[in-house]
């Protein structure tokens, strides 16, 4: 099935969900891992992920991209670098992640209101473990200066 068209003025929230097998995200080594392929893709002028979560199977994006075959190049780049080193990580070869990765165009302030909400919060919404009221999840939050209006405006 063929992607929608992608404009560059709207934010995409992205999901990748790694295969059995691969570990727990969070985990101190697979998270670095993690962030700096995230820091590392985020050096390309037509791609950036502004906001992250790690959960422990899956991860969750929010990027701008200047076009939809840069954000395919930026997710391709992004997915090969996780994948290369969490394979080296494990000593193991072959796919990291399940499937290609999950896109929706945020495409009103409220849309991706609610998607920066949902990534600062996801942990607590899954995890069995009490946390205070004001814990912040150190594994989420914003990792470049946004670009477009609408992740402009959303607060951080």
């Amino acid at each position: 099935m063929a992607r929608p068209e992608h404009k560059a003025r709207h934010p995409v929230h992205l999901t990748l969900r790694v295969r059995p097998g691969i570990g727990y995200l969070r985990a101190q080594r697979r998270a670095k891992i993690i962030l700096d392929a995230i820091n590392a893709a985020n050096r390309c002028d037509d791609f950036q992920v502004v906001d992250y979560v790690i959960l422990g199977n899956h991860l969750h994006l929010i990027a701008e991209a200047d076009s939809a075959a840069a954000l395919s190049r930026g997710m391709q780049r992004l997915e090969i670098r996780i994948a290369k080193r969490l394979n080296s990580l494990q000593n193991r070869r072959g796919a990291v992640f399940t499937d290609r990765y999950h896109a929706h165009a945020l495409r009103t302030p409220r849309e991706v209101a609610r998607a920066t909400r949902y990534l600062k919060t996801n942990y607590r919404r899954h995890t069995r473990e009490y946390l205070p009221p004001h814990w912040r999840d150190p594994l989420a939050g914003r990792l470049a200066r946004p670009r477009t209006w609408l992740l402009e405006t959303s607060p951080p």
